[in-house]
């Protein structure tokens, strides 16, 4: 009889066990820095403009707190040209500058930062001649394309499996993508990340990499992708107007409570603009297949 009920006991124990939600909790090291956390932001189009404003907001933000605030790197070899304008931050004067270059020094002239921008791709041929450029606590993405994409989680990978931790090792990547009214924001781990011990919650060391757990849906998207348009009328029948802005507010929501939490219950969203719907992507023990949000299709008439 003692042997049942210990049996017993330590079944409902585990069924106790697996109902405690799972929480991811932040690296010390963002939390309580003792200099400015840094952070690469890879491109400056019509996500990455509006992201790297909120990044300025959180920096100031943070810096009121008593925290160090952020050291924001931009990456776009792109320049402005006129369809860039309406949907991405950009005005005449700027046609022709490197939108990294006229992004940045807008904004270190109204935050007084001393952020930098960088005229390359981030890709391997710019990291294995200054490695130090991958050394970025947070990194960003907000590509257009998927080899590009798939480009940033091999390097991030790459400086993952190094034993050695140095200032700055890359720790998390948030990731934006989108299509005409969708889109989706996702944190992920670069390194697993230490998690104290909890009755409460299942603490969860590793986020995955969204081009791991949502491989498939990433290459059928290459396959649907779009060059780039010739004017602002095309690009607005491409993309929708808004699409850009709501993913980096909601995304630069994420990365707040990254900084003001120190945990996280949802690590990423899907967001569906037609329908206005938002579905979280939630922090789970075992790796979940969340299927992002589709639009209604209507019937042509």
């Amino acid at each position: 009889k003692t042997q049942s009920s210990n049996h017993r006991k330590l079944t409902t124990m585990k069924a106790i066990q697996s109902d405690k939600p799972a929480v991811h909790i932040i690296a010390p090291d963002l939390l309580q820095p003792y200099n400015p956390v840094r952070v690469n932001l890879i491109g400056a189009g019509g996500t990455g403009s509006q992201v790297l404003t909120a990044l300025a907001r959180i920096n100031h933000s943070l810096i009121a707190l008593q925290h160090p605030g952020l050291m924001v790197r931009v990456f776009d070899n792109d320049k402005v040209e006129l369809p860039n304008l309406g949907r991405q931050l950009f005005t005449t004067e700027e046609i022709g500058l490197y939108k990294s270059v006229a992004l940045i020094n807008r904004i270190n002239r109204f935050f007084g930062t001393n952020w930098k921008a960088v005229t390359n791709l981030y890709n391997k041929e710019t990291i294995s001649g200054e490695p130090e450029l991958a050394m970025s606590a947070i990194t960003i993405s907000c590509v257009d394309t998927v080899p590009a994409r798939f480009e940033i989680a091999a390097i991030l990978k790459q400086i993952g499996k190094s034993s050695r931790h140095y200032r700055d090792t890359p720790t998390y990547w948030m990731d934006f993508g989108n299509s005409r009214d969708s889109g989706q924001v996702i944190l992920s781990t670069v390194t697993s990340v230490k998690q104290p011990t909890s009755k409460r919650f299942h603490t969860v060391s590793a986020l995955p990499f969204a081009t791991d757990e949502f491989k498939d849906l990433f290459s059928q998207s290459q396959q649907s992708d779009d060059t780039p348009s010739c004017s602002l009328a095309e690009a607005l029948t491409r993309q929708d107007l808004f699409i850009n802005s709501a993913l980096a507010n909601m995304g630069a929501s994420l990365l707040w409570q990254v900084f003001r939490e120190g945990m996280l219950f949802n690590r990423g969203l899907f967001l569906n603009l037609k329908d206005f719907r938002t579905q979280p992507l939630k922090v789970s023990v075992q790796e979940s297949k969340v299927m992002p949000l589709k639009c209604h299709k209507q019937s042509k008439k």
